[in-house]
């Protein structure tokens, strides 16, 4: 027997005790996308409002802050309308639009940390070859297959679910993700599984590899060298060391989370589904703004120079 149906508006359930705790999940959110709206705009502003830091290892974090801010712009507004709303729907069209933007922020963001691993493996470990290997056309590449190439894996994955017939429609989230949208599917999803078990290896696997080697070598080259060197090197190096270790975990929390749900407390789910959301934005600009001595000179130097005039 045929139970498919065409669906056009979905229910987003997701939302723990939402009657009871609805102001105080929207002052939170409010307040998170605030600050991930402050933060990550502070620094792309100083990077493309300074010259001197118009060097591929800024623009690359720049181009990281931006990912960000699509990343939040896809989850909270949305967000926001939903918790104080009566119901919390969205249409079919619209949900597979936020499953695609936040898939494709989510590759992005791997993407980007490998071609920032790669400005620093060479910076390091090839500095006299840096000026060629790394010049602006290279940085313009790079970034424009940052962006592409996640866009294209994903855009094939939201076609391949966007084929399927719904027999239902309640989503057990807070926002769409392709995963939780094929899953309210009766048909046959053995393609999309294997698809999508495919872009999950090549988005995470290869960078994983490349940035691990990357720094092998880079630690390599800091033990023959100078202490002081070491310490420069380390201090470029950390603050991508961490952000690309945390978005790691958050990844596979949300991955594991997605094909274990009916094992894990609801609440646990709902907060592992929007951590890579939440986390990241907040604490890339924190980092980088804090450990790299250039962009935190100017930072300070920008608030003192504007307190002085006021």
């Amino acid at each position: 027997m045929d139970y498919s149906t065409n669906y056009t508006f979905l229910l987003l359930e997701g939302h723990v005790e939402l009657e009871k705790y609805r102001y105080f999940y929207f002052v939170i959110a409010l307040a998170v996308y605030i600050l991930i709206i402050c933060f990550n705009t502070v620094v792309i502003f100083i990077i493309y409002s300074d010259k001197l830091l118009h060097e591929p290892m800024y623009i690359f974090i720049a181009a990281l802050l931006f990912n960000s801010l699509f990343g939040a712009a896809v989850l909270y507004p949305k967000l926001l309308s939903d918790l104080l709303s009566a119901k919390q729907v969205t249409s079919y069209h619209a949900c597979m639009l936020q499953a695609f933007c936040i898939y494709t922020y989510g590759i992005s963001e791997f993407t980007l940390l490998s071609a920032m691993a790669y400005d620093r493996y060479v910076s390091i470990c090839k500095p006299l070859q840096y000026a060629t290997l790394v010049k602006m056309s290279t940085v313009k590449k790079l970034l424009f297959f940052c962006w592409f190439a996640p866009s294209f894996e994903i855009g094939l994955l939201v076609i391949l679910t966007s084929r399927l017939q719904l027999c239902k429609y309640k989503l057990d989230r807070i926002y769409c993700n392709n995963y939780a949208i094929v899953k309210l599917s009766c048909g046959d999803i053995t393609v999309n599984n294997s698809y999508g078990l495919f872009v999950l290896c090549v988005a995470v696997f290869p960078p994983l590899i490349f940035i691990i080697y990357s720094y092998v070598r880079i630690l390599n080259v800091c033990l023959k060298n100078s202490k002081e060197f070491r310490r420069k090197a380390l201090q470029t190096c950390f603050p991508h060391l961490f952000i690309f270790i945390s978005f790691t975990v958050t990844t596979c929390f949300e991955v594991i989370n997605s094909r274990l749900e009916g094992n894990v407390p609801h609440i646990i789910n709902m907060i592992m589904s929007v951590e890579n959301v939440i986390i990241p934005p907040l604490i890339n600009p924190i980092i980088y703004g804090l450990k790299l001595q250039e962009i935190f000179k100017r930072i300070k130097k920008y608030f003192l120079w504007k307190r002085g005039n006021v």
